[in-house]
């Protein structure tokens, strides 16, 4: 087996960042962002090892050849890298400083997932294009979980002009609540069985709805199959690892009931699939829920690792993608629209899918320092931009847990922070101690659903024995 090309550099200039979803829209933004923000911003002898994954080998080649066509591209036109380097600035040292890896991996499917963690943990991965072969990633500094689906049908027109109406532009095209959904799917078990070479589990296994799987708990599976990479020992001087999970601008408590928590019959299953990743990250370290959440940060495989990664919460803002379905015509007046908002003042019209990435891509680069210092695990950060496109990092309201967890006196909060809340829902209302005090407990009860679903599939699977 050859060393890999960033074995010369010392241990903590290497940076491992697996992103998923990475062929196209906001994904192969990050993938892109992450690129350039690297470069820019790590010392000239580091070393950027990105495994994005798709589906299937030929959309990896593709993502790949998309993602080298990029770097090639910055490497050679950047003004920021030939001031870093100097007069004898030579691109292609730029170029050999990043590397693009290759995994498939299918989030509604288990079997792919625990196949796809397996080779991560214990196997080899290689550049779908040829030019790296069968390296072992000896740990994971950033996981970026961007993978998802929509599960929308179109537009409600009525419910579009009746919310115009009522609350204007800027308002019905960040929050927009005439978004039709697709009737939910189910995911047929006896094949996600069969697809992990189970075929006589011994226990039936609860159903899992499609978006609600591909959005949420593949990740969520997916992160605690990582753990071994993600996790540090108590004398590494390594950071923990980081797991960015990506939410919505529009992930309202509304969106998410309990007695369909799938949102397989009522809720829209994407809106109803981000709020509980807004309830997963920002409780994940609150000691009312580390008593439920334990034992998913636990496992035999880490026995010497008692430092667990660290979860952070984003946003892209609102981003023109196929992820909504619209005719060519319907989305050439979106886009107009997106930019028409974002010219209004809105914060939270980045548009495109390399502007949204800003969120995602800071979270993965700074120091852990700087995130310390921000008490960034408590904080929604969304994608923001001013009306010329320019980003930057901004903290989101979230309802029921406000801007940090923390209960503000409103009235100061207008006199003394008002640009906090551009960009607020028209419905927004103060955080309490008593809507803090809900948040927290809906969070620990997805947790408890959550960590229900993992351990009833790691049963049928029969993965628990073979974790023992």
């Amino acid at each position: 087996m050859a060393s890999p090309p960033w074995t010369g550099a010392a241990s903590h200039e290497q940076y491992f960042v697996l992103l998923t979803g990475a062929n196209s829209g906001v994904g192969l933004g990050i993938g892109q962002r992450m690129i350039d923000e690297f470069l820019a911003s790590r010392s000239l002898s580091s070393h950027l090892i990105l495994i994005p994954t798709t589906r299937s080998v030929t959309k990896s080649r593709e993502t790949a050849h998309a993602l080298r066509s990029h770097l090639e591209k910055a490497a050679r036109t950047s003004t920021k890298l030939r001031a870093r380097a100097g007069p004898n600035y030579d691109p292609q040292t730029a170029i050999a400083r990043v590397h693009v890896l290759s995994l498939q991996l299918d989030l509604c499917s288990l079997g792919s997932i625990y196949e796809a963690a397996d080779r991560l943990v214990n196997s080899t991965l290689s550049d779908p294009t040829g030019q790296i072969a069968d390296v072992r990633i000896p740990r994971l500094d950033a996981v970026l979980f961007n993978a998802g689906i929509g599960g929308w049908s179109g537009i409600d027109w009525l419910g579009f002009a009746r919310q115009l109406l009522t609350v204007g532009v800027l308002q019905s095209t960040t929050f927009p609540a005439f978004k039709t959904a697709l009737p939910a799917a189910v995911l047929d078990s006896q094949k996600l069985l069969a697809d992990a070479g189970v075929h006589d589990a011994k226990t039936t296994p609860p159903p899992l709805a499609e978006v609600f799987c591909a959005n949420l708990f593949g990740h969520y599976v997916l992160a605690h199959e990582l753990l071994p990479l993600l996790s540090r020992s108590g004398e590494s001087k390594e950071a923990p690892g980081r797991v960015v999970w990506t939410s919505s601008v529009d992930a309202d408590a509304e969106h998410l009931s309990f007695s369909d928590f799938q949102a397989a019959k009522h809720q829209p299953p994407y809106e109803s699939s981000k709020r509980i990743t807004d309830l997963l990250s920002l409780t994940s370290d609150l000691p009312s829920v580390q008593a439920v959440s334990a034992p998913y940060f636990s496992s035999p495989s880490i026995s010497d690792k008692p430092v667990r990664p660290r979860f952070y919460l984003s946003h892209p803002g609102v981003v023109c993608t196929p992820l909504f379905p619209l005719n060519w015509f319907l989305y050439f007046w979106y886009w107009c629209a997106m930019h028409l908002s974002r010219l209004c003042g809105s914060p939270w019209h980045p548009v495109t899918p390399y502007i949204s990435a800003c969120a995602t891509a800071w979270l993965a680069l700074a120091s852990a320092d700087e995130l310390d210092a921000l008490v960034a695990q408590r904080v929604k950060w969304g994608s923001s931009t001013d009306r010329w496109g320019a980003s930057t990092p901004r903290r989101t309201e979230v309802a029921g847990w406000g801007w940090d967890g923390q209960v503000e006196d409103e009235a100061a909060l207008k006199r003394d922070d008002p640009d906090r809340l551009r960009g607020r829902k028209w419905d927004a209302v103060p955080l309490t101690q008593e809507r803090r005090e809900k948040f927290e407990e809906d969070g620990r009860r997805c947790w408890v659903e959550l960590e229900r679903l993992r351990t009833a599939w790691e049963a049928a699977l029969g993965r628990g024995q073979k974790n023992e």
